[in-house]
């Protein structure tokens, strides 16, 4: 019984332990990331830990992350094993933290990492071994820290790296930097905003070489820019910001073929002189791309002419630059072939500052204050992308764009263009980008009936036009994307799509007023704005019947209403049989019709927010079985026991933000087997044992991650209100009794189990054992004691052979002889149990007799007797047991009986069949065998002793 204790306490502990571990496992929702949602199911996540407050790195990160956001945090440190085991991370941004040490190795894990971004932290050195493991890195980004010293080791690692940005540290000698020039792959290295005082390639190692591609590099204290010896051959864009007032930077590269291969100069705020950047610019004989930033004053002494005298230079770049009234510099540049002058404070362009650049291909003139199109835009034959936007013009000429013929983008979005003259864009039969949105317009009269005919991509959204007009499109037979979006229209007519047949892509604010989209019958995606009333334009959705072809179905309202008919959904949906994506957001009042999707199978995604879905019912997603993302927020649910009944198996991604959720049932949970994102946030839960399985849920499942939810906050009962939902202790409604009685109900049927197998298998191996011990205990005490035996041999025999013993063996051993013998049926004390009198006869007795035959073998008390002198023989080491086999039994027949096997396959025996002829010579053994004193020795055989060996010995060899 102490066995079985001690068995069933084991159990409940490894019990209790397992339930501790299950609560214990790390959770799927992180506490401070998110796994961004990706539409193809994946195996590898992109996390975002961004704006969290985050002091170190969170341990719970996924291992298959491949894109990692942690900018905008707290961490000073990186530890060695923040990154443990996240070998497939490709992109790594630690911008923007407050990290002032790395520890060695801390990226070793990060095999295939390929771009590390650090800039804005509060690193001052960077050790020996801190990119140790980024093989595979190609862009590193160390901007804006304090670095003052990099180890000469620490970029030997990097044998893969292209970009490395070093800009606004603290490094003061170029020779710091050698081991990172001498990089194989190095392509780019920005260096600007550092403290050289100089950078002169003397400063280098003799027979140095670099691939380096680009160069960066700025300071304010920057005295001397000098390259005199070939270490850069590859050398092809240099951007040297220097800054200060007064000019006080020498350039010296005596060699001009030191510069063969540079092709793009930038220069910004430089404190060359105008002297020396005139000389510069004459001696770059490739130079193709310059960028002059912040060079007011140079430009006002007539930079521009030089500049404009570079027979390479194809690509000018001014923005930034107050160019004011100097824009007639520019004149003389007829090589360009794109020009740059964003946010550079020109009012205009005169007539003849862009006449000569026949070459011209792209003109960025945006973010100025232009109040009409550049006169000379009409002489710009070679134009093909203009860029007006963001400027004060206000009226657009029929002549403005005659000559541009090749142009194939055009910008005029963000003016204040009132008015399209019919035949402004007739010239652009090229033309395949058209922006005019965010302007004044209030008509476009027949702007568009008979011109651009290449026209793919049409934005005339956010103006003042009233009207669309029968046809007004007619003429854009290549349109594909078009975009009427705006708060002001009144009416669109039947046929305003007339002609449309190509188009894919629309977005429109319809009035009060029955669309017709019959011309579009490959329209694959359609937005749809309406206003307030103007949402009766649903009321009867018959022209919808023809968007056979529609993927992508959005409707919004951004207004109050009164709803729409319950049945007009199903109508306007009822041809879109390959509709993929549905979205509506305050459209409806009630819950839709149960059949709305009935003739839409194949919808992927479904939106319906802002309306009010308390009474939404399970069959809505019966028809929609394929449906993979539900967005219902802001909705008004209570329940989501609709969930449970609407067999969306395939459903992965589930948004019920801002509802009045209170409570999570775990049938909702097991009907949603694909889910992978679920985002609760802002809804009033209930911090009972009601939401017990939801919140053990959140913590231990593999598969859903629940965003944020260790943001959720109760709401009820009023005494929680306000803490967090996962600080509930939920092991409380686990001992409200139920546990205790399924414990209790487990140890009866255990118990049960056990005592069963006992009775039935075991009892007499416990009676044994029992016994046996209390034979030892009795066998202790009669040696202390010294009592003499009272039997010289106790006789083991079975009843069957009882004949036998009396007639053969008495007459001898206790006639003849004169042993004691115990015999049970005579010397058995009455009344004492049967067990008690086998211990005391066994050990009351030299010796044990056993008279073995197939009955003796059959009997359970035999048995009992035989393994009790066995234990004397084998455990005490005493020469107590002495067999006599009344009949001949083979070794196989005795396989049944392991104890007795086990005696007769390593002791001598006494057999009596084979004593038949000698009967006296047998009885001479045994007296022999009686004789014998109970300690072993090497020589005694355990059973009979010496005489008995010999004369077997002497039979095997007469046989």
């Amino acid at each position: 019984m102490a066995a079985i204790g001690i068995l069933l306490s084991s159990f409940s502990f490894r019990l209790l332990i397992l339930l501790l571990y299950i609560n214990s496992l790390p959770a799927y929702s992180l506490k401070n990331c998110t796994i961004l949602y990706q539409e193809n199911p994946s195996a590898d996540f992109s996390l975002d830990c961004a704006h969290q407050y985050l002091v170190t790195i969170p341990h719970d990160l996924p291992k298959n992350t491949v894109s990692l956001q942690l900018q905008k945090n707290l961490v000073e440190k990186i530890s060695k094993d923040d990154f443990y085991g996240m070998s497939k991370l490709k992109f790594l941004d630690l911008r923007q933290n407050k990290i002032a040490y790395v520890d060695n190795g801390s990226f070793v894990d990060l095999d295939l990492l390929k771009t590390l971004i650090m800039r804005c932290n509060s690193l001052n050195d960077l050790p020996s071994n801190m990119f140790q493991g980024l093989s595979n890195l190609t862009v590193l980004d160390l901007k804006n820290n304090f670095i003052g010293f990099i180890h000469r080791s620490t970029f030997r690692f990097l044998i893969s790296l292209q970009e490395l940005d070093l800009g606004s540290n603290k490094l003061k000698q170029i020779r710091d930097i050698q081991p990172i020039l001498q990089l194989p792959q190095l392509q780019r290295i920005n260096l600007e905003c550092n403290q050289f005082s100089s950078f002169e390639t003397n400063d280098l190692l003799l027979n140095f070489s670099s691939n380096l591609k680009a160069l960066v590099i700025s300071s304010s204290k920057m005295k001397h820019f000098s390259i005199t010896t070939p270490v850069f051959p590859y050398l092809q864009m240099i951007a040297l910001f220097s800054g200060g007032q007064h000019p006080n930077l020498k350039w010296e590269i005596p060699d001009k073929a030191l510069l063969r291969n540079i092709t793009h100069l930038y220069l910004k705020q430089s404190a060359l002189s105008f002297k020396e950047i005139q000389n510069i610019l004459q001696s770059l004989d490739s130079l193709r791309h310059l960028r002059l930033n912040f060079l007011n004053r140079w430009i006002r002494r007539g930079l521009l002419s030089t500049v404009c005298k570079i027979p390479t230079l194809k690509v000018l770049d001014l923005f930034q630059t107050h160019l004011d009234t100097m824009t007639h510099q520019l004149a003389p540049c007829s090589q360009l072939i794109k020009l740059d002058l964003r946010e550079t404070y020109i009012n205009e362009l005169p007539k003849g500052s862009l006449q000569s650049m026949k070459k011209l291909k792209s003109l960025n003139v945006s973010h100025n204050q232009l109040t009409k199109v550049p006169y000379d835009i009409r002489s710009l034959t070679s134009l093909q992308i203009l860029n007006m936007g963001y400027n004060s013009i206000s009226k657009l000429s029929c002549e403005d764009f005659v000559n541009a013929t090749h142009l194939t983008e055009l910008y005029l979005n963000t003016n204040r263009i009132t008015k399209l003259c019919e035949s402004v864009f007739d010239h652009l039969a090229d033309l395949k980008l058209l922006d005019v949105s965010n302007n004044l317009l209030q008509t476009f009269g027949d702007t568009f009936q008979v011109a651009l005919q290449k026209l793919e991509v049409l934005d005339l959204s956010h103006n003042f036009i009233r009207t669309l007009e029968d046809g007004d499109f007619q003429g854009l037979q290549s349109l594909k994307q078009l975009n009427v979006a705006s708060d002001h229209f009144k009416k669109v007519k039947g046929k305003t799509f007339q002609g449309l047949n190509d188009l894919q892509d629309l977005i429109v604010s319809l009035p009060n007023y029955e669309p017709n989209f019959k011309e579009l019958q490959n329209l694959a995606n359609l937005t749809i704005y309406t206003y307030g009333g103007t949402l009766n334009v649903l009321r009867n959705a018959e022209g919808f019947v023809y968007l056979k072809s529609m993927k992508s179905l959005t409707v919004i309202c951004n207004s109050d209403h009164s709803g729409i008919p319950l049945n007009v959904p199903k109508k306007m949906l009822q041809a879109m049989k390959h509709l993929e994506h549905f979205k509506a957001v305050n459209i409806y009042i009630n819950a839709p019709e149960v059949d709305t999707f009935q003739v839409n199978p194949q919808l992927k995604s479904l939106t319906l927010t802002r309306t009010d879905l308390s009474d939404l019912k399970p069959e809505l997603f019966l028809p929609i079985p394929s449906l993979q993302k539900l967005d219902l927020s802001k909705s008004e649910l209570k329940s989501l026991g609709f969930l449970a009944q609407a067999n969306l198996t395939a459903l992965r991604y589930l948004k019920l933000t801002s509802n009045e959720i209170t409570v999570i049932n775990d049938d909702v949970l097991s009907s949603l087997p694909s889910l992978i994102y679920l985002d609760l946030s802002i809804n009033p839960f209930t911090c009972d044992c009601l939401n017990a399985e939801f919140i053990q849920w959140i913590k231990n499942n593999k598969q859903t991650q629940v965003v944020n939810a260790h943001r959720y906050k109760c709401s009820f009962p009023v005494d929680r209100r306000g803490t967090l939902l996962l600080d509930f202790n939920i092991q409380s409604c686990w001992n409200d009794g139920s546990f205790f009685y399924f414990i209790s109900s487990t140890c009866l049927v255990v118990l049960t189990l056990l005592t069963s197998f006992i009775y039935h298998f075991l009892r007499w191996q416990l009676a044994y054992t029992f016994h046996l011990f209390l034979a030892f205990v009795y066998d202790s005490r009669r040696r202390k004691k010294g009592d003499p035996h009272q039997f010289d041999a106790f006789v083991s025999y079975n009843v069957h052979d009882e004949d036998w013993v009396y007639r053969e063996m008495l007459p001898v051993l206790e006639g003849e002889q004169g042993w004691r013998l115990c015999l049970h049926h005579r010397d058995f004390q009455p009344g004492k149990p049967i067990m008690e009198n086998i211990t005391d006869a066994i050990y009351g007795s030299r010796k044990t007799i056993c008279v073995i035959s197939r009955h003796y073998l059959q009997s359970e008390w035999c048995s009992r007797e035989i393994q009790m002198a066995s234990f004397r023989l084998f455990d005490e080491q005493k020469d107590v047991l002495i067999l006599l086999f009344l009949e001949d039994i083979p070794s196989r027949h005795l396989s049944p009986y392991y104890r007795m096997r086990k005696l007769v396959k390593k002791r001598t025996y006494l057999s009596w069949p084979q004593a038949a002829q000698h009967p006296g010579v047998f009885w001479q053994n045994v007296q022999r065998a009686l004789q014998t004193g109970d300690a072993l020795t090497e020589e005694t055989d355990l059973l009979t002793g010496p005489a008995q060996r010999q004369d077997k010995t002497r039979r095997q060899k007469k046989q």
